[in-house]
């Protein structure tokens, strides 16, 4: 409850005007009854026309008055709960763009989604029925209370009786449903992840017939979601019928002891239904009160979701004071580097890494699977953070980078191209808002994607699917090869990013790429010799460590685990003929 506290003490105003409505309520609910009983004794038992208009005319003043006390309330408790939700997915959004790769795994990108959309979607139902009658059942439930007494005294302990038997209800059910609701909140995630990946792996699901084990490891979570729901509702459900039961026995309990009052003289007919009316309100407003007792155990679980979010500890600090400008553009150093991923420190990706790269200069990382070679690009953005050593860009330790600058001086272009749903020039502005139309076609025309570009009819405005999924892998990551190029940045990272290309596109690629990135250090992960012989300096990496570095010729003769991958791939004449 803290949490939405959190957001809804923003605005006041509402606030108060939320609570002004649900006063207004209150009062014009509780005064039915009353006008009621002066109209049946005053008019009806008295024979009376005169005075019943008059009470009539009054009573309906008091329905108009609690009609606009009602959509007063119901306003301002929207109005606070939309502007409540909006914040709150907002903040949690801010958050997650400051989270690493390492706050990405320990929560899991499903389960992210989920708290962002259904967890928050929890707590505005919570927030909208507390604003709404939460204000009004304490409220009411007092002032119905005060009207017994005013009302009957003697009839009063029959109400009193009542409420014991409604407590143990509403405890039974808030205890039995926190389990469900962490467990239910725990399969949503798990459903989600599937989705997710039936969604981006279907190809590969259909490409090896695995349709019916993906159906039922979806349906076995969706079935273990549903039964706990159906228990979930059940207990629910259970409220109310039971409620219903409990205020039936009190209402023929207190006809039955007002009768000898009646009789003497001692209660009238009107003070009597004004007093079952009065009791009515009493434990109605338990009854919704005790709606909002069986939401709550959800809401917290949803709520610690969020806050769990939250109050994740950062382990890539933005540093917002950090450097953001340096003499120098495009110098790098990797200073004798250690790094292991977070949680795993006994187990380094990469030992004791020294390497130094200015502009103009082209380094290539080649080494088998699992050498270390993507990670020890992904250092430099700060994607993760050294264990040991450091990594200077331009002179300066990245760490003591503003965060945003640092990596406005890189462009990275992973082995897996993302893109985003928008048109290509969208996509391709994505480092440079302003890029002109010239620079978008002078990218792509470097980066090889031109042709398939203008042989689309929107050309640069062709609409992407999420992802691109509408185009092919070479595509792709041509595209993402010209966004880095739109940006100019000072240091080029190519993550295994030719991979996609055949051997004709990726040599000419690289030899344009050679004309718009003289200014810059590139930096190039490949698989394929061919894609790096060029290189200036090629290191060669075997369990993260350097076992070799030099230049294409020079390795062939002194480094045996360079020379077995270009054996594998290439036969001497080719080699000869591409170097």
């Amino acid at each position: 409850m803290l949490y939405i506290w959190s957001y809804l003490k923003k605005y006041p105003k509402w606030l108060i005007l939320d609570f002004l409505g649900a006063i207004f309520f209150v009062v014009v609910n509780l005064g039915l009854p009353t006008v009621l009983a002066r109209m049946i004794d005053e008019g009806i038992n008295q024979g009376d026309t005169g005075r019943l208009y008059y009470w009539t005319f009054i009573m309906l003043l008091v329905i108009v008055a609690g009609v606009l006390g009602r959509i007063v309330l119901s306003y301002a408790a929207g109005k606070l709960t939309t502007s409540m939700v909006r914040d709150m997915r907002n903040d949690l959004y801010d958050k997650l763009q400051e989270y690493s790769h390492h706050e990405y795994e320990q929560i899991g990108v499903s389960s992210l989604v989920t708290r962002i959309t259904s967890d928050a979607f929890v707590l505005m139902q919570f927030a909208e029925q507390s604003l709404k009658m939460g204000v009004v059942t304490p409220l009411m439930m007092l002032s119905s209370i005060l009207m017994i007494f005013l009302t009957s005294p003697s009839l009063a302990w029959i109400v009193a009786a009542s409420v014991p038997f409604l407590a143990i209800v509403v405890c039974y059910v808030a205890v039995k449903t926190r389990p469900l609701s962490e467990k239910q909140q725990k399969t949503l995630d798990k459903i989600n992840q599937y989705a997710r990946e039936n969604l981006t792996g279907l190809r590969v699901i259909r490409a090896f017939a695995r349709e019916e084990f993906q159906e039922e490891r979806f349906a076995s979570q969706n079935e273990v979601y549903a039964a706990n729901s159906n228990k979930l509702f059940k207990l629910t459900g259970l409220t109310e019928p039971l409620f219903v039961q409990i205020i039936i026995a009190m209402i023929v309990a207190i006809v039955w002891y007002a009768l000898e009052p009646l009789g003497s003289g001692q209660l009238k007919i009107g003070d009597l239904v004004a007093f079952i009316e009065y009791s009515f309100h009493a434990l109605l407003s338990f009854l919704f009160l005790s709606n909002l007792f069986t939401m709550y155990p959800r809401t917290a679980v949803s709520s610690e979701r969020l806050q769990e979010v939250m109050d994740m500890p950062i382990s890539i600090n933005s540093n917002e004071d950090g450097i953001t400008e340096t003499d120098s553009r495009g110098y790098l150093e990797f200073d004798n580097v250690t790094f292991a991923y977070p949680g795993e420190t006994e187990s380094p990706v990469l030992h004791n890494i020294s390497f130094q790269a200015k502009p103009g200069e082209t380094i290539a990382f080649i080494g088998s699977t699992g050498s270390g070679k993507s990670s020890l690009v992904q250092l430099i953005p700060r994607f993760y953070d050294v264990t040991l050593g450091r990594i200077l860009v331009d002179g300066v330790d990245v760490r003591a980078y503003n965060l945003k600058a640092l990596r406005q001086k890189i462009g990275f272009i992973p082995q897996k191209a993302l893109l985003f749903t928008g048109t290509i020039a969208q996509n391709l502005r994505y480092g440079k808002e302003d890029a002109s139309h010239e620079e978008l076609s002078q990218a792509a025309d470097v980066a090889q994607a031109r042709d398939f570009i203008e042989s689309k009819e929107e050309r640069f405005e062709a609409y992407l699917a999420e992802g691109g999924s509408n185009l092919s892998g070479g595509q792709k990551q041509r595209l993402s090869i010209a966004r880095a190029v739109v940006k100019e940045p000072d240091i080029y990272i190519f993550d295994d990013s030719f991979s996609a290309l055949d051997y004709k596109t990726d040599a000419t690629l690289r030899r344009r790429l050679k004309e718009v990135t003289g200014h810059a250090t590139v930096l190039i992960v490949a698989q394929r010799v061919g894609t790096i012989m060029d290189a200036d300096q090629i290191i060669v990496l075997d369990k993260g460590e350097i076992v070799g570095r030099g230049r294409h010729e020079e390795l062939m003769v002194t480094n045996d685990i360079y020379r077995e991958i270009a054996h594998s791939q290439l036969n001497n004449q080719s080699l000869t003929e591409e170097g």
